[in-house]
């Protein structure tokens, strides 16, 4: 078996740092709470019931990874911009070919504007 070239390698690579992130139970729920509409970190941490600084890490991992994005900005009353996020993806496989696993993506089809609510 020849030695996988960079491209090769760099895809291995995204792949396998998608499937870690994806197994964590923290940056999944994260993830999916922001499916269905965009949401600032502080009412995600609400939802889930997790401290603030582990939905800010949790999203710079699936932004480093391009499976969450900043959706918009929005002003707080006191004038500060805050960052509403938005997952990319909708459904995600995982599969086994042979002795390498297969990451699917799939977009994200709810509406990318909606606002929150």
């Amino acid at each position: 078996m020849s030695k996988p070239g960079i491209i090769e390698l760099s895809e291995v690579d995204v792949t396998q740092r998608m499937m870690e992130a994806l197994s964590n139970v923290c940056i999944r729920s994260v993830l999916f709470a922001v499916r269905e509409r965009s949401k600032d970190a502080a009412e995600v941490a609400r939802e889930l019931n997790l401290s603030a600084s582990t939905v800010y890490k949790s999203f710079a991992t699936l932004e480093y990874l391009a499976l969450a994005e900043v959706d918009r900005f929005d002003i707080s009353p006191e004038g500060k911009k805050i960052k509403m996020y938005r997952s990319r993806i909708g459904k995600v496989e995982i599969t086994i070919d042979g002795h390498e696993p297969v990451l699917n993506i799939y977009p994200n089809t709810s509406n990318p504007k909606q606002k929150s609510g």
